[in-house]
């Protein structure tokens, strides 16, 4: 606090910081308590509560998509490394624990990390698509059927919302998801995204790194739209029947216990799902000028279905539980509430 002419306390921080402009609330400096002079940092931090679905709403969800994806699928790479090569040459990787055996022994620990500079800046595009398009399209399509079709139909709200999202989500994804597959399954190749990217591109041209990305779209989409609806639903019935008193009366901490819980059962489901086309992305960008059909031949319809799968399924749900813990933890950081947990409600009861 300051003195001002007439003796009396100002705050340090101007006003008009905390003004109401872009959607974020008035907030009243409050007055430094006794105890507190003499004491490092004597003023309380301003608690600003940002306005659902302004503009900094939609950031402040965009950044915890970047946040969430980004870090989440780089920190997993030595799992997804060892899922892509069990895709691409099955007779040599068997099984996940011979899978690390081999690429620790030609590799050595430095080998499991392989990919993850595409990992970090492809997923994280990725999740700021996908969670910010996802709260942007939410809202959007229930203000255009009403609250409460809105709220009756909620499902299918969560289902073409994620669904709209993930569509533009892959786009900004696709580049960097070829570069990592190559640079992850082709050992010489190169040794990372600063080689990786022009040797790709001078291989097989700009439109190259999107060769994938109608396979992705079959993989993602399918994936996004049982992550986001899966979680919701679960996430409600927890609070419903699992938690004895209305999610408001919850503390943060066992909101974003549930955020975890609630999204590793959706991440099972959603890596079941979207099996089949994770192998088959990963099949077309290893090899040039690979078709679907060749993919089909070569692993057959229950490799694609199966290959893969029970490290995936360890792999998705603890990323996809990671995911909306920390999504929410961001949300809960900035002043907003945890995702889901109540259904919309109409708006009137006739």
């Amino acid at each position: 606090m300051a003195l001002s002419k007439d003796g009396q306390r100002q705050p340090l921080v101007p006003s008009f910081v905390y003004s109401a402009n872009w959607g974020i609330s008035q907030t009243v400096v409050r007055t430094t308590p006794a105890w507190s002079y003499g004491r490092s940092f004597p003023i309380e931090a301003p608690k600003e509560k940002i306005k659902m679905y302004s503009p900094p709403f939609y950031a402040a969800c965009t950044v915890g998509g970047i946040l969430s994806c980004g870090l989440t699928h780089m920190t997993v790479t030595p799992l997804d490394l060892v899922k892509c090569n069990m895709q691409i040459d099955p007779a040599k990787y068997k099984n996940i624990s011979s899978g690390f055996g081999i690429l620790l022994k030609e590799q050595g620990v430095r080998g499991f990390f392989r990919g993850w500079v595409p990992t970090l800046l492809g997923y994280s595009a990725q999740g700021a698509c996908k969670f910010g398009f996802y709260e942007f399209f939410k809202k959007y399509y229930s203000d255009i059927v009403g609250a409460e079709n809105a709220a009756k139909y909620k499902t299918f709200i969560y289902l073409a919302g994620s669904a709209s999202a993930e569509v533009i989500a892959d786009v900004a994804l696709c580049p960097m998801e070829a570069v990592k597959v190559r640079v992850q399954t082709q050992p010489g190749f190169a040794r990372g995204l600063s080689d990786g990217l022009p040797k790709f591109v001078k291989s097989e041209g700009v439109l190259g790194l999107y060769k994938g990305l109608v396979p992705l779209w079959g993989r993602q989409i399918p994936y996004t739209m049982m992550k986001f609806a899966s979680f919701e639903t679960i996430v409600e019935m927890l609070y419903k029947y699992a938690i004895p008193r209305p999610k408001e009366q919850c503390s943060k901490s066992l909101q974003l216990g549930v955020s975890f819980a609630g999204g590793y059962v959706a991440g099972v489901l959603c890596a079941v799902v979207s099996h089949p086309a994770d192998n088959l992305v990963s099949f077309l960008n290893n090899a040039k000028g690979a078709t679907a059909g060749d993919a089909v031949r070569q692993l057959g319809l229950w490799g694609l279905f199966t290959r893969g799968l029970p490290l995936r399924i360890v792999m998705i749900g603890t990323l996809t539980g990671s995911q909306w813990g920390i999504y929410d933890a961001f949300k809960v950081f900035v002043g907003l509430p945890t995702t889901g947990g109540a259904a919309p409600s109409p708006a009137a009861n006739k």
